[in-house]
């Protein structure tokens, strides 16, 4: 009988002590989670802070050539060179009339993507000149106006010319017409930036960034953009909502990126207003340095500012003069002339 009491006991005293021991250890595990959050620690029962690895600078997103400096590419925007290649993965794409007929050109700069080729690749301009600049960016291009061609050949900017390396670092396509069949690789402009004594490493500061977005109303709610281009270079952006993101159209279609066949995207479409004047029957000058009004479409949304470009590369302002915070992603800037 005293044998059956003890056992009783025992096991009751057991019981006790596991539940005690088990409190124990929920209490301590409650207490390191908690100093982990007090001290800022990186990872508390299962939820994870925000990502601390290196964001590139010209889209605020994560990825390997983070460090890389970017090459911006001269390229077509004629109806005969499209679809382009490389052009919906470029990371900023700067584009404007260059001629009084209206002919546009367009700017590609990459850093984070390395498509399997870039073209069609046209002649510099002078107006992009101080744009590049303002990146830090390797300027690759396939001859350019009197103007531009001097400066570049003075050592305004590090820069690759197609009419000096064509058959080495830029190449024919016999399927495309001339002038349109020039292209290139990241891969080919590295190297040859790497033999010419170019710095390879960003320089470039990058612009303010933003997770926030603002509450939508009747006055800023913007789906659909219409650049105010002459046909057939007219562009067209819709917002789709479910992606957030904008979809460009040119000349009543998508715009496709011949190497990975899909339409081309932005997170964020900058609308510069500036001026420009007349130089001849096959060339205008765009004022590209200065200031003037601007507009900024993210999220659904227009937020209208100002731009500025000079010392400090090019920069935009929100209404209140504050500097404009984007969202992560690719950018397109559409400067429109009056």
């Amino acid at each position: 009988m005293k044998i059956i009491k003890f056992v009783i006991s025992y096991f009751k005293e057991l019981d006790i002590n596991k539940t005690i021991f088990i409190a124990g250890i929920a209490a301590g595990a409650f207490l390191i989670a908690f100093l982990f959050w007090w001290l800022g620690g990186s990872t508390i029962i299962g939820i994870k802070n925000e990502d601390q690895r290196p964001r590139a600078s010209l889209t605020g997103l994560i990825c390997d050539n983070y460090n890389k400096r970017a090459i911006a590419v001269m390229m077509a925007s004629d109806p005969i060179a499209r679809p382009l290649s490389g052009i919906g993965q470029a990371d900023i794409i700067v584009e404007m009339p260059v001629t009084p007929n209206g002919i546009t050109r367009m700017m590609a700069i990459f850093q984070c993507e390395e498509p399997v080729e870039i073209g069609s690749i046209r002649s510099a301009r002078e107006d992009f000149l101080s744009l590049v600049a303002g990146f830090g960016a390797l300027y690759a291009h396939w001859g350019g106006e009197r103007e531009a061609l001097n400066k570049l050949n003075n050592g305004i900017l590090d820069n690759i010319d197609a009419m000096k390396y064509e058959g080495t670092v830029f190449y024919r396509k016999n399927s495309v017409p001339r002038p349109h069949n020039g292209f290139t690789t990241i891969e080919l402009l590295e190297d040859k930036a790497e033999d010419l004594g170019y710095d390879l490493n960003d320089i470039f500061a990058g612009y303010l960034r933003t997770e926030e977005k603002p509450e939508r109303n009747l006055n800023n709610m913007i789906t659909e953009i219409s650049v105010g281009y002459e046909k057939p270079y007219d562009v067209e952006w819709t917002y789709d909502n479910a992606l957030g993101v904008y979809k460009r159209i040119r000349g009543d279609e998508a715009e496709i990126d011949r190497n990975t066949g899909e339409q081309v995207k932005a997170n964020v479409i900058v609308m510069m207003r500036t001026t420009s004047k007349v130089l001849s029957i096959d060339y205008i000058s765009v004022d590209t340095v200065g200031e003037g009004e601007a507009e900024f479409y993210q999220n659904g949304i227009r937020v209208s500012g100002t731009w500025k470009n000079g010392v400090n590369g090019l920069k935009f302002y929100d209404s209140n003069n504050q500097e404009m915070k984007f969202v992560s992603g690719k950018m397109w800037i559409e400067i429109v002339t009056k």
